[in-house]
Formats: structure tokens, sequence, C-alpha cells
């Protein structure tokens, strides 16, 4: 699935995997973060712990581990992570989802 044009046009995020393995768009507000990743690469996000996010699968895979309950979301599923819950992830090569954070921060905007 490609996303439309104008979406060239967001900032990316300074995320600390290489553009290789994904990209993203972002749109930022005092309130919280919206992000889409496209996954090029499969990926595993190791285990970690942050604010609240809740995400939905566009296309694609992901094997979430989230608080200790495996589970595997496709498109059109949706997941919640509670702020402070351990989470980590299998992610395929081809997966494009879109992140809200509930931490304004949780990744810097790319310098253009």
């Amino acid at each position: 699935m490609n996303l439309p044009v104008f979406f060239d046009a967001m900032p990316a995020l300074d995320v600390p995997f290489p553009e290789d393995v994904v990209t993203t768009h972002a749109i930022a507000a005092d309130a919280g973060l919206v992000a889409f990743f496209r996954f090029h690469q499969d990926m595993d996000l190791p285990s970690h712990a942050h604010g609240s996010q809740w995400g939905t699968v566009i296309a694609g895979e992901i094997v979430f581990t989230i608080g200790g309950e495996t589970r595997t979301y496709r498109p059109g599923d949706s997941y919640d992570i509670p702020a402070g819950v351990e989470h980590n992830a299998r992610i395929r090569a081809g997966t494009l989802v879109v992140d809200v954070f509930a931490e304004a921060d949780r990744y810097p905007l790319k310098a253009r």
C-alpha cells in the first residue's frame, strides 16, 4: 500500500533505526505525536516502555508482546499500550502502521 504523495511533505522522525529498515512521516502537536511507520525489512523491536501508545496496522503484520501477552496484529487491528507497560515486537517487511503517542516528544522531528 502506498501513502498519498502529500505525506512526503510531512517531517520524518529521528528514530534509532536505519532508513533502509524503517521510514517515517509524522504530525506533531503539544498533546501528542502521530507517526506513520513503513518497515522495509523484518525488524525485531527490543523490549522497552514509555508513555501511552495506540496504533493500528494498515498493511503487513506485527507480533506484539505487550505486558507479557503475545498477539499477532494484521491490517485493521489496533493495539493499546498503557504507559509504563513493557512491550516488544517482531515486525514483518512491508508493514505500515500509524501510531499515536501521548508523549509529544517521544521521537524528535528530523531537521529539514
